[in-house]
């Protein structure tokens, strides 16, 4: 019997040149979209941890990794709370990409994100690469789930932890009742993708301005978090006299939510949030607009 085929991401979503498309109907006259994302994670102490601020000695990763466990256990304890200060100030609803079991573990940090009306986008049951979890249907399940009990809405909206997946986890994600994805960073604009049982929206997230490449991989002094997010902003705004575009920026409360940083991000938003025309969104609103001013469109 031949192995069922599961499509490559070309056979998902086909090229497509953004200038030969007809720009999208904008929402309230936006030239520019913004979406905030700060993502929450639980570290598991039995596991080897996601990422390493402190280098094991000798090179040999030891188990358990305290150090870097409350490198990010920092983040939820302290860091968390900048980043609401900051977006509380500001009035701007950001999406919350959630490891399900945040909700359980964290309670404090998911109801507080839930009562500032936070949309909550799931982003694994813990913090682990999505292609190594043996059952993953049952994750994802089980994240919908947990999310859906918390907040009393299952999400829409899914991140793999560290953009990870397999070749046919949007299949197993839009069964479950995800309409949209931020690990197909491809595009400034929604596009669909097929799934074996119907389209799903890949989001424009980003990779490049996201703490967790900028400052976690690339090590850049604090203040590239301000000049990148302004400069990309700058060419987008440009760039939105003709047609809209969504900026995705992403965040970690232990890493912008540090002392050194927080700074800089504060400066970025205020320098977003006093220009004219500009649309903070959550992934859920921008997924509300794409499908009204692009009803039934197939990849």
């Amino acid at each position: 019997m031949n192995a069922k085929h599961i499509p490559t991401p070309a056979e998902r979503l086909p090229y497509s040149a953004i200038i030969d498309r007809p720009p999208l109907p904008r929402p309230d006259g936006a030239r520019i979209i913004v979406w905030p994302i700060v993502n929450v994670e639980h570290w598991d102490i039995g596991r080897p941890m996601p990422r390493q601020v402190l280098p094991a000695p000798t090179g040999v990763v030891p188990s358990p990794d305290v150090p870097n466990w409350a490198w990010h256990e920092y983040g939820m304890r302290v860091g968390f709370w900048r980043l609401k200060q900051l977006f509380d100030r500001l009035s701007i609803t950001p999406t919350l990409s959630i490891n399900g079991i945040v909700c359980e573990s964290y309670p404090r940090v998911a109801q507080a994100a839930h009562d500032a009306d936070w949309e909550f986008m799931g982003h694994g049951y813990v913090q682990m690469p999505t292609h190594a979890v043996e059952d993953q249907a049952a994750m994802i399940g089980k994240t919908v789930d947990t999310i859906q009990r918390f907040t009393g809405s299952a999400p829409v909206g899914w991140l793999g932890p560290g953009l990870t997946q397999t070749l046919d986890s949007v299949d197993l994600l839009h069964a479950a009742g995800i309409r949209y994805i931020g690990d197909w960073v491809l595009d400034d604009e929604p596009c669909r993708l097929r799934t074996a049982t119907g389209a799903m929206v890949a989001m424009p997230y980003s990779v490049e301005l996201n703490d967790i490449p900028m400052m976690a991989v690339q090590h850049h002094r604090s203040e590239e978090l301000l000049v990148r997010i302004r400069d990309s902003f700058d060419r987008l705004y440009a760039e939105g006299e003709e047609r809209v575009r969504i900026m995705g920026i992403a965040v970690h409360p232990f890493l912008s939510g540090v002392p050194h940083r927080i700074r800089y991000l504060e400066q970025a938003f205020e320098y977003i949030a006093g220009h004219a025309d500009v649309r903070f969104m959550t992934g859920r609103q921008i997924l509300e607009w794409y499908d009204s001013v692009a009803p039934g469109e197939q990849a």
